[in-house]
């Protein structure tokens, strides 16, 4: 059996183990399964049946993860986003007036654009036309970002009218607690134990459960879970309906949202796993990542969910030593025992797997040394990029706005020869997006 694990994702050429690629898994399914309680929430919001859309859920993070381990050989775990499903759920089926089947035709369509962009190499090209410090500066954003998210997770930072931000009560057992296990990971590994992220998010939920801080949940709210497929989302798209509406606007916002949000994510993680070259910026299987996730997409319109995109907690696999798909593959089969055993999963309280999260974007900001500061034309640049993704809770953003900062100052400070035609397009693709929201 190990010799046809090291057979398909080849362990030793990328310097890992099968035990250090299993442990990695885990702590993915562990920091993204909480999209089984967030994700049918806002679906059922936009009218979906909430007991098949959960279970449309889990299906569509296993494909897809299946799509991203046997055909990239990527250690990332792919599932259902949030920004995307917020976006379907309170814009989409909300104010713009669509049912949700017209929806997921929206999602279907645009599937259809990344993956002929992809296999044209055209989202390769993008890629390779973001410059090495924005990329650095998208690594180093993405880790302020994923920090944040911890930090508000677990309530160590909390919104406030006055400074839109605050300190949180760090004397509440929730923050204590994860502050605590942020210290308990970074010491782990530190002294290098194996299994720190995993073996901290453990010790925190059982002394959660044991002072009483979060008790076992009455799952009864989830909506009944009695069959193993999404009967009632399955093939559910409505393409008649999106037509007679006019696509480009919805579909439009779907392609530039998924496909800056997805593409720096991919680099923050590529960079982070060892798979980018540091000179160049090239990144191993970068192609081939980018075409699992626009299958997965449509796979995704086709059970019944919005978008599946790359999850920067990933981030925390790869910290664990995922360097291979067998970190996607793992979290596939957790999250199809799932359907089985789902009241179990949300026994990890969201304060344990915030301490992770913390851990780490302090490793991420290692690669804001590479950043070239001293030059302002893409210091500045890189400086927004990495200030806007936490401060706006959005990767597409912040990638944004440093890269048309960074068109614009190259070309008010003659250095024009810097740019190219594709450098124009992007920041004009984002300029177009910002002004139709």
């Amino acid at each position: 059996m190990l010799e046809l694990f090291e057979k398909v994702f080849k362990f030793k050429s990328k310097e890992t183990t099968f035990k250090r690629e299993l442990m990695a898994g885990f702590t993915g399914f562990i920091t993204v399964c909480y999209v089984l309680f967030v994700v049918p929430t806002m679906l059922a919001d936009a009218g979906m049946p909430r007991g098949d859309a959960t279970v449309a859920v889990i299906w569509v993070t296993a494909v897809a993860c299946f799509i991203m381990a046997f055909y990239a050989n990527f250690p990332v775990v792919v599932a259902p986003g949030l920004g995307i499903c917020a976006f379907f759920a309170y814009y989409v089926c909300g104010p713009m007036g669509l049912s949700w089947q017209a929806g997921l035709a929206a999602v279907f369509i645009s599937g259809v654009i990344f993956l002929i962009l992809t296999v044209t190499r055209v989202r390769e090209l993008i890629i390779k036309a973001v410059p090495l410090d924005i990329k650095y500066a998208i690594v180093v954003g993405l880790g302020a970002f994923i920090a944040f998210i911890g930090m508000k997770n677990a309530g160590i930072i909390v919104a406030s009218p006055s400074t839109f931000v605050a300190f949180g009560d760090i004397t509440q057992p929730e923050p204590l607690l994860a502050s605590l296990g942020a210290i308990l990971i970074g010491s782990l590994m530190v002294r290098k134990i194996k299994g720190a992220m995993i073996i901290g998010i453990a010790v925190i939920t059982l002394v959660g459960i044991v002072t009483g801080v979060s008790p076992i949940p009455d799952m009864s709210g989830i909506g009944e879970i009695n069959h193993l497929v999404p009967t009632k989302t399955f093939f559910q798209m409505d393409f008649g309906a999106i037509f007679k509406y006019g696509i480009v606007t919805v579909v439009f916002t779907l392609t530039m949202v998924d496909l800056f949000d997805n593409m720096g994510t991919l680099i923050g993680l590529s960079q982070r796993a060892g798979l980018m070259n540091y000179r160049t910026g090239h990144i191993e299987n970068l192609n081939k990542a980018l075409c699992s996730d626009s299958i997965a997409t449509m796979s995704a319109a086709c059970l019944g969910t919005p978008t599946a995109t790359s999850y920067v907690e990933s981030a925390a696999a790869i910290a664990e030593g995922g360097r291979t798909g067998m970190v996607p593959f793992v979290t596939a089969i957790c999250f199809l025992l799932c359907l089985l055993v789902l009241p179990i999963v949300h026994i990890v309280p969201g304060y344990a797997t915030a301490a992770a999260l913390i851990v780490v974007g302090a490793l991420m900001m290692q690669s804001v040394v590479h950043i070239h500061f001293e030059d302002f034309t893409t210091g500045m640049p890189a400086f927004l990029t990495i200030l806007t993704m936490p401060l706006t809770f959005n990767v597409a953003t912040g990638f944004g706005l440093g890269f048309i900062s960074y068109v614009m100052l190259k070309l008010l400070t003659g250095q024009e020869k810097h740019l190219d035609v594709m450098t124009f397009l992007i920041a004009a693709a984002f300029a177009i997006n910002f002004c139709l929201r």
